[in-house]
């Protein structure tokens, strides 16, 4: 524990999402006092076409008020 899981559009190279993966596990120890060995990180690639209904519509609109960091679009609207 912690496990993170981070949804982008496809594209980015391996080298950049085992950069950013590396980001956030040590972000994450440093924040939260976790060890490297409890820290887990999942990336995965979402569509643009499918970005609004499979992560926007349930992950952020419909969780709002969860959300530590909201996002300045909308694709909704």
């Amino acid at each position: 524990m912690p496990h993170v899981t981070v949804k982008l559009y496809p594209g980015k190279s391996e080298q950049q999402k085992t950069q950013l993966a590396e980001r956030i596990v040590k972000d994450v120890m440093e924040a939260l006092g976790s060890t490297e060995g409890a820290i887990s990180v999942a990336i995965e690639e979402v569509s643009p076409t499918d970005w609004p209904e499979a992560v926007y519509r349930p992950e952020i609109a419909g969780q709002w008020d969860r959300l530590y960091k909201k996002p300045g679009y909308n694709p909704l609207k």
